[in-house]
This record gives structure tokens, C-alpha cells and sequence, in this order.
């Protein structure tokens, strides 16, 4: 298992924005993508040698140049804010949460006075992320045991995070990562899934695809110091860029190095 490691980047933001400007497109985008190698293509949907350390770092190259500075796009100003808006954020976009959060963290600012709310009163302020009740009952939990346990402040191991009711690695990892700067793992949400299968750097094999799979084959590739900005990166390319349905092959700064099937254009 990889050794705990603190990255220095800085002091975290407390009020994140986002990416610093929007994607790259059109000339800007392609003339980083032309900075980069081609990946070699062995057939059709298939790169010759995907892993090859080479390749790994040309599309870490790519991702830093499209998003300096990157960082978590949930709205928040402290590790428990953090901490609820990721548990908000299952099966729910960034914008909605950061729509809602305001109001919550308005009417219960600290942990020990939403363990102290009444379920129906967070019910009604986080309807509209979906799964509310559910929800409802994981902030209220993880309050209570941030106020118990841990003297009202998130901890900062991932062992001690994950006893929150509501929190996995994924949360975990955000919350390390994002707030305290820890680099423990990779932040794996549906963005970083499909696009690692993309780019086939992790979850193309059957067996394969499950988050803490592809987390671990990501923290074998990745350098331990790029695990939490690598995230965003992706996280971002895969919002603007690098669609589900049809994605923006012409303006992707990874395009030379991509070699998936459902390209919608090639330069090579």
C-alpha cells in the first residue's frame, strides 16, 4: 500500500471556484495536443502500449497545461462543509449541491447543530439532490460522530473518515485531498471511471471496474504527488470536454493520446 503522503500546494481555498478559466478549445487546445506524442494504436479502439510510462506522463502534461490550478468544484468553507457536500453530491451534479448547501450550512453551521437538527427539517433542505431521506440520515450521522468522536472536527486519516456514516473512500479522498491536502488515493466518481476507460488507464478488463479497482491501478500509474490534482484535472475534462454521449475530440488537449473507439475526430 502506497505511504501516506501530505502534498504541499499551498493553503486550501476556502471558497473554491472551479477551474480557473473555462476548457481550452479550438487552437489552444490543439496546440497543446500537438506538444504531446501519438499514442501508437495496435487496432482499432486499442492503443499499443497504453500504460507505458511515457504516455502516462504526456497525458499528466496535458491535463496540467488545460487546468492550472484546478480544484474541487463543490462550494465549500471548511472540511465538514467539504464533508456534506460530497455525501450531498451521490447521484447528484456539483451545481445542484452548491444550490442547496447555502441554505443547510445557513440553518445549521456547525456539526453539532445538525446532529441536533430534526431529520424532516434536513430533509427539506436537501430534497432536491435526490435520495434525501437517505441522505438526511448520513450528514446527521456523520454530525454525530464528528461531534463524539472526534471533538466536533473531520479527522484527517482515512481510517478515522470512513467511520462517518455516509462517507467511502470516494468522500474520503475528496475530503483529504481537497481540504487538507493528503494524498491517500484517487478521487474515483463517474467522470474519472469513464474516462480511465477511455483513455485506458485503468477498469478495461472484466473484473476490472469496480471504484476501489480502478483507484488502486490508478495509484500504480500515477505519481503519489499528482493523485489529487489529477482527479480535478479529469473530473473537469470529462464535465467539458470529454462528454459521455459525444465527446469533443477536436478540442481535446489529449487527443493524440487517446485512441477510443467512439472518437467523434482524429488528428492522427
Amino acid at each position: 500500500m502506497a505511504k501516506t503522503i501530505v502534498v504541499r500546494t499551498g493553503t486550501p481555498a476556502k471558497q473554491p471556484r472551479g477551474a480557473k478559466s473555462e476548457a481550452v478549445v479550438g487552437a489552444k487546445a490543439r496546440a497543446i495536443a500537438k506538444s504531446e506524442p501519438v499514442a501508437a494504436k495496435k487496432k482499432d479502439g486499442k492503443t499499443r502500449n497504453p500504460l507505458a510510462p511515457e504516455r502516462v506522463a504526456a497525458i499528466l502534461d496535458a491535463l496540467r497545461k488545460t487546468y492550472p490550478g484546478v480544484v474541487c468544484a463543490l462550494n465549500h468553507r471548511g472540511a465538514w462543509e467539504l464533508t456534506v457536500a460530497t455525501i450531498l453530491s451521490a447521484q447528484c451534479t456539483d451545481v445542484r449541491v452548491n444550490l442547496v448547501t447555502p441554505a443547510l450550512f445557513k440553518a445549521f453551521p456547525t456539526p453539532k447543530a445538525m446532529a441536533a437538527a430534526s431529520l424532516p427539517e434536513l430533509e427539506e433542505l436537501i430534497r432536491t439532490t435526490g435520495f434525501f431521506r437517505n441522505k438526511a440520515k448520513s450528514i446527521q450521522g456523520a454530525a454525530r460522530v464528528v461531534v463524539e468522536k472526534f471533538g466536533g472536527k473531520v479527522p484527517q486519516t482515512m481510517e478515522e473518515i470512513l467511520t462517518l456514516p455516509g462517507v467511502a473512500r470516494k468522500t474520503g479522498n475528496v475530503v483529504l485531498g481537497s481540504w487538507f491536502n493528503i494524498a491517500v488515493g484517487v478521487v474515483v466518481d463517474t467522470h474519472v471511471m469513464r474516462l480511465s476507460r477511455r483513455l485506458e488507464l485503468a477498469g478495461t478488463t472484466p473484473g476490472s471496474t469496480a471504484p476501489e479497482k480502478v483507484e488502486r491501478d490508478l495509484m500504480k500509474i500515477i505519481p503519489q504527488d499528482r493523485w489529487i490534482a489529477f482527479s480535478h484535472e479529469l473530473i473537469h475534462h470529462g464535465r467539458q470536454i470529454c462528454v459521455a454521449r459525444k465527446p469533443k475530440c477536436v478540442d481535446c488537449t489529449l487527443e493524440r493520446l487517446c485512441n477510443s473507439r467512439d472518437k467523434t475526430w482524429s488528428s492522427h
